[in-house]
Formats: C-alpha cells, structure tokens, sequence
C-alpha cells in the first residue's frame, strides 16, 4: 500500500473507489455540487488499485463580521468499502493536513458525516455551530452536513457568526 498524488480526481478513479456503492457519501453528499480539488491525493494496493482519495483546495469564507479569509478546504475523503477499517482515512487526513499547511492559510475547514466528527476531532477539528451557507446551482443553500475547522498554526481561532463559504462546498 502506498500514498500517491493523483493528478485529478476523474471518472476512473471514481468508479473504481465507489465499486458500485450506492450514496458512499451517506445520502447527503450526493445530492450536492462539489468544487474541484486542486491538490488530490490516494492510497493504491500494491496492485495498483486505488482504494481511498481525498482532496485540498483554497477557499474564501466570510464569518460574522470579520473580514473574508482564505482556508485549506479539505474534502472528498472516501475509503473504498472493502478498505474500510484499515487506517487509510487517518493516513489521508494526516496527508491532507500537511498539504493546507503547505498552503500559508492558518485554518483548515471540511464538511462531514455527523458520525465522522469524532474522527476529524482526533486531527484538532472543532465543530462549526454557526450555520454554513454555500453555493449551489440553485443558489445559496444552508450546508445540510457538519463543518468543522481546525488551526493550522499561530492563533488562529474561528469568529463567531454566520459562515458564509464563496463558491461550492469542498
């Protein structure tokens, strides 16, 4: 098994990582327009099959009424079915958060599962309680899943108020 960069995450690669599931996201996340990642990372079997991907990319949110930032929206994270339990969401979150750290932003944000919470909690993420409104073809919409953020470094904390992502979800 080994970490690899993929230069995209294309239709190959997502039906091999789905394998034929139906809503691998849980129900929520695939009825949702998500943005391109800019930096997309997997884990291959010595195969060469790709069995988990995840994604990073630079996002502008404005919270409350602080002025808008940038930060490391991670997201994407999909374990194959048949790899589940094995650790390979850990070893991408690890990756995922040195990539954002790459990136000279001091937070890291995504969105997930409500079960997944306590996973990305592990990592240093915080639940965002304040509603999250993105972008979607039909216009703004309330973000149906959990945000969480975490620091990426320094004294970065998160305002209070409403967040307000520019463009799609990550």
């Amino acid at each position: 098994m080994r970490l690899v960069e993929l230069d995209r995450r294309s239709e190959p690669y997502w039906d091999e990582l789905i394998a034929g599931e139906h809503e691998p996201f849980g129900s929520v996340g695939e009825q949702m327009v998500w943005r391109d990642k800019t930096r997309n990372v997997g884990v291959r079997e010595d195969d060469g099959r790709l069995v988990a991907a995840a994604g990073v990319v630079l996002a502008e949110v404005k919270v409350g009424q602080e002025p808008s930032f940038q930060v490391a929206g991670l997201g994407g994270l999909i374990v194959t079915r048949s790899a589940r339990g094995r650790g390979l969401a850990r070893l991408l979150a690890v990756r995922l958060l040195e990539i954002a750290g790459e990136l000279e932003v001091e937070r890291a944000m995504l969105f997930c599962r409500p079960e997944l919470t306590s996973l990305y909690a592990q990592f240093g993420f915080i639940t965002i309680e304040a509603p999250v409104w993105v972008d979607q073809p039909e216009g703004r919409v309330e973000m149906p899943m959990p945000a969480m953020w975490s620091a990426l470094g320094g004294n970065a904390y998160w305002p209070p108020g409403r967040v307000d992502l520019l463009g799609e979800p990550f």
